[in-house]
């Protein structure tokens, strides 16, 4: 399976092959996208595999990748320690484009109250710039071996 655009019909495949996936089981965002995942593809891998296909290691992007090379496994990544990551051996990049694997990230400015002040000007002028025109332009252009990494959403928030 490659090249697809259907991450949700790839893992339906996964699962119905018990082709062998490494999850990072890690409760990071990665991890709880690939959860999501799951459970929009009405699988339940715990359950299911019982330890025989889907492996929760509960580590790292960079351990999962080196889990999922050696074992000839299907992962998912993010976009960014993919790039970086030099011990690709079998893995290729499967599924790209499906709109649901887009994993958010976003600024929350804690509360004062509870954190105190220190730096609390700073950090509401980075979270402003951050969701300004040129914040969002930054993020768009951060880019690594030609390839964009975060895709800006401050104009359509969850």
């Amino acid at each position: 399976m490659s090249g697809g655009h259907d991450a949700l019909s790839a893992f339906q495949a996964i699962a119905a092959a018990r082709a062998p996936f490494v999850s990072r089981g890690d409760e990071s965002g990665t991890n709880a996208l690939e959860l999501r995942l799951w459970k929009a593809s009405g699988i339940d891998p715990v359950k299911e595999s019982a330890g025989r296909w889907y492996r929760d290691i509960g580590g790292g992007m960079g351990q999962a990748l080196n889990v999922a090379s050696a074992m000839g496994a299907y992962t998912l990544s993010d976009r960014g320690t993919w790039l970086r990551f030099d011990n690709e051996g079998p893995l290729v990049v499967a599924v790209d484009g499906d709109l649901r694997l887009i994993n958010r990230y976003d600024v929350i400015q804690l509360n004062p109250a509870k954190h105190g002040k220190d730096k609390l000007d700073e950090a509401r002028e980075l979270a402003d710039w951050l969701v300004s025109a040129e914040g969002q332009r930054a993020v768009a252009a951060y880019q690594m071996h030609g390839e964009e990494l975060f895709h800006p959403s401050a104009a359509s928030p969850r």
